[in-house]
């Protein structure tokens, strides 16, 4: 019997790959008693009669560049600007000639000063550096996975970074945020780094919404990077006089295409000026760390999230995995820190069960801290019957 055991993060507990490995912890210890199986060689584990693989996995957010590290990508460090300026110290994967970067861990909501939310001011500038870092290096492929952002910027401060020039009502290069989009005045794409002629650019996101309106940017996500009403409105029209210099610019106005909204707009300009394609963020990870190879002869995929919600349902990990092992005709359960779905919209998601560490621990806070060893528990006293039957 091969199991997978392809879980995402358990969000503010446990990166992915030590969630995978408490649930293979907790599996080892259940059929080594009896006699199912044996050893430990690491990222799969080879007995007699049950083979245990892990994949950790992510939909596009924080722990992108983690899951890839985990599928055989090297981590390559870099300094580069904060959401609000400050240096921070972060990484990129690398495989080949692709460079895999993640915005959530350079200049996303995680990584504001105090997680103090700074709606104005906060900027994709961090995400361009690291960018052009990759491409200096060498890198013919960029994956940009950009979910998690903190600002609502249009991506003018990636743009920026990689060498254009965004100007002011004075000529003067423009302040960093959305706020400063409302006296922006100009825009020169003629000192763009020159390798991203020649880069293959794709973007890991679930998001559809377009820039700007009822829809966009500011309105659907500004509230949850901060923004009041008012801001949220002045947000809109910042964005709005954004994307008209870019439209002049590239001949083109793509304000409304489909996840011009993501990443606060970030979307808008890697589809406007680098010519970025986007896919579902799961799907193009899943693709990344070669999960359709690990379901060759699989007999069940675990997977599983800290939370299993409606917002599960539209793109995020579990269900993404499910997706994928539906096709393979592979049955997926699910393990969880708490679980709001129900037992119908689990299995439409395609996931047989769930099972939630709140049921053994309802204390938030404990469960959190004690996630590993719940894990384990889980897996040891209720996964390991799935091997038996």
């Amino acid at each position: 019997m091969r199991i997978v055991i392809a879980p995402d993060k358990f969000k503010g507990s446990l990166p992915a790959a030590e969630v995978a490995a408490a649930l293979a912890a907790g599996l080892r210890a259940a059929l080594s008693e009896d006699g199912a199986l044996d050893g430990d060689q690491g990222g799969a584990q080879d007995g007699p009669e049950v083979e245990l693989v892990t994949v950790p996995v992510a939909d596009g957010g924080d722990g992108t560049v983690d899951a890839a590290v985990a599928a055989g990508f090297d981590r390559v460090p870099v300094t580069a600007s904060g959401p609000t300026g400050q240096p921070v110290t972060t990484s990129y994967a690398r495989r080949g000639d692709l460079a895999l970067v993640e915005l959530a861990t350079i200049c996303g909501l995680e990584r504001l000063p105090g997680r103090r939310l700074e709606p104005l001011t906060s900027s994709s500038y961090g995400v361009g550096e690291v960018m052009r870092a990759a491409l200096a290096d060498g890198a013919g492929q960029l994956v940009l996975a950009i979910g998690g952002s903190a600002s609502t910027d249009g991506g003018a401060g990636m743009l920026q970074a990689l060498g254009a020039r965004v100007l002011d009502g004075r000529g003067e290069p423009l302040g960093r945020g959305g706020g400063a989009l409302s006296d922006v005045t100009g825009l020169d794409l003629t000192g763009l780094v020159a390798a991203l002629t020649t880069a293959r650019i794709t973007l890991a996101a679930d998001v559809r919404n377009p820039l700007t309106g009822p829809d966009g940017a500011a309105a659907v996500f500004g509230p949850q990077k901060g923004a009041d009403a008012g801001q949220v409105a002045a947000l809109d029209a910042n964005l709005g006089r954004w994307a008209a210099l870019v439209a002049e610019a590239t001949g083109h106005d793509w304000s409304q295409a489909p996840g011009a909204g993501a990443a606060g707009g970030v979307g808008f300009a890697a589809q406007a000026v680098l010519g970025a394609e986007q896919r579902a963020g799961i799907d193009l990870i899943l693709e990344l760390v070669g999960f359709d190879a690990a379901l060759d002869q699989a007999d069940l995929v675990i997977t599983g999230e800290g939370s299993l919600d409606t917002q599960s349902l539209s793109g995020k990990a579990p269900v993404g995995v499910a997706r994928a092992a539906a096709r393979r005709g592979v049955p997926v359960i699910a393990v969880a820190g708490r679980s709001l779905l129900t037992a119908e919209q689990a299995e439409a998601a395609g996931i047989s069960a769930v099972h939630a560490l709140a049921d053994l621990e309802p204390d938030l806070a404990r469960s959190m801290t004690g996630a590993a060893a719940l894990l384990e528990r889980v897996a040891r006293d209720q996964l390991a019957a799935w091997s038996r039957t």
